[in-house]
């Protein structure tokens, strides 16, 4: 009997390119996301052979959901409460598939590349917000 054993290590490295300033990174608030609100491939990436668990892209623009308090993707035509916009995840979040909410850190204040932001994103769009993001 020939044993092959397989070893699988995970490193990762942040990757913010919208990110345009270190200002309030030191203050982020902790948030919990729905899961359910969030699509494949536009806010998160799914999980594969390599990757068991599907990963949340940083800087997705976050609002909360007024009835439950968790935190969706910010929709400009939302009547759920999310479209005011809440900041931006500031960290990639991993979960596993079968999850309904993750935990996560809200960039509520700083400053952002807009054109950078995963999935596109117009800051002339934001017509009420919580948040003290200062657009470039």
């Amino acid at each position: 009997m020939d044993l092959q054993p397989i070893t699988y290590s995970e490193s990762t490295t942040a990757d913010r390119p919208w990110l345009a300033s270190r200002h309030g990174l030191d203050t982020p608030l902790t948030v919990t996301l729905d899961i359910v609100l969030f699509t494949t491939g536009t806010h998160y990436k799914p999980s594969s052979f390599l990757q068991p668990r599907n990963t949340f892209l940083a800087g997705i623009p976050l609002a909360r959901v007024a009835t439950t308090g968790l935190y969706g993707p910010w929709d400009k035509a939302a009547t759920d409460g999310r479209a005011t916009f809440a900041g931006v995840l500031l960290a990639e979040v991993p979960f596993t598939p079968t999850s309904t909410r993750a935990g996560a850190a809200l960039l509520w204040h700083g400053v952002i590349a807009a054109a950078h932001v995963p999935g596109g994103f117009d800051p002339a769009d934001i017509t009420t917000t919580t948040a003290q993001i200062h657009f470039i």
